[in-house]
Formats: structure tokens, C-alpha cells, sequence
């Protein structure tokens, strides 16, 4: 996969370890979930390289 493919919310709950499509959303709700994009059709995508740029900026240091 490239850093520019778009995710299905499918293909980014899974990289999230099965965090659920509705606590997906709430972080949506907060503003905490990583950038999305809205196609046309209604469907969400995320970028790979958002979902990663966001992925680290939760990393904690020990």
C-alpha cells in the first residue's frame, strides 16, 4: 500500500485493532479521530498516510 491509498472505515477499524464503528464515530463526534474524507456516494475513506500521521501522534513515550 502506498501512503496516499484510501482506507474503507472497514480497513481502518481493523489497523485500530477492531475498535468499534460506533466509538469511530463518537471520536468523529469529539474531534479526535483521524481526517476523513467524504465521497460523493456518502461513504468516509480515510488516507493511509492521515491515519498514520495521527497513529503517531498518540504515541506515549515510556
Amino acid at each position: 500500500m502506498s501512503t496516499d491509498d484510501m482506507l474503507t472505515l472497514p480497513q481502518v477499524l481493523a489497523e485500530l485493532n477492531g475498535v468499534s464503528l460506533r466509538t469511530f464515530y463518537r471520536w468523529r463526534e469529539l474531534g479526535k479521530a483521524p481526517v476523513c474524507t467524504r465521497y460523493p456516494n456518502n461513504k468516509l475513506r480515510v488516507r493511509r498516510s492521515d491515519l498514520n500521521a495521527w497513529l503517531d501522534a498518540r504515541r506515549e513515550a515510556s
